[in-house]
């Protein structure tokens, strides 16, 4: 019998290793993991690289990642996501971890590329700036593209709405973001959930992400 759900946050991040790559879902705060990145926390993984639109301010747990030091690369859209956010750049001028900037579209794509197997792209995206510096590029219609590669993780933390115990999920609103992406990206994918249901009770036109890009759930509530 398929059953992913999980009743503790140990069995949620069972596995997880020290220089792992971790994506973790979220735009600001609207579908960030929290809880399982509390988790990860709670963890003695170290060395890790962290995928993330954003940190956020001082008090989100990923910017405690950072000031804890367990992160050695953080690939990101924008390190902060308020002006008084101190922690991320003060560590990133100590010169503590990595810091890869990627513009948002191309950091989805790049974990959608990922997800299908692909070997990369060609976007006009960053094109003729500093974050093509080093990378290849390619004229295409008149315009100046630059190749990405794929961004696929070890883990993936996703906050979801709902689940049946297959691992289908369904999403609030803007709380879906990366998530889709990211679950088919990474190797485990581990979902926080508001709420269970039962097998047949979710619409399948209403299902985003198909229990087979999950691996484990918990229900944290809302």
């Amino acid at each position: 019998m398929i059953d992913k759900r999980v009743s503790t946050m140990a069995e949620a991040l069972s596995g997880v290793e020290d220089g792992a790559t971790i994506l973790v879902g979220g735009f600001g705060s609207a579908g960030l993991p929290t809880d399982l990145v509390e988790a990860l926390l709670d963890t003695s993984a170290t060395d890790l690289t962290v995928v993330c639109n954003n940190a956020g301010g001082d008090d989100t747990p990923i910017a405690r990642l950072i000031w804890e030091k367990r992160i050695r690369r953080f690939i990101c859209s924008y390190p902060r996501s308020v002006s008084g956010a101190h922690q991320v750049k003060k560590r990133w001028e100590e010169g503590s971890f990595e810091l890869e900037l990627v513009p948002q579209g191309t950091m989805s794509e790049r974990m959608r590329a990922a997800g299908a197997g692909l070997g990369g792209f060609f976007t006009p995206t960053a094109g003729g700036t500093m974050l093509a510096e080093g990378k290849e590029t390619r004229m295409i219609g008149g315009r100046l593209h630059v190749f990405e590669e794929p961004l696929p993780g070890d883990y993936a933390l996703i906050k979801a709405d709902t689940a049946d115990r297959w691992g289908n999920l369904t999403y609030h609103a803007s709380g879906r973001n990366f998530g889709p992406t990211m679950a088919s990206a990474a190797a485990t994918t581990v979902v926080q959930v508001r709420q269970f249901v039962e097998l047949g009770e979710l619409d399948p036109e209403q299902i985003i992400t198909p229990g087979i890009f999950v691996d484990r759930v918990i229900e944290v509530g809302a």
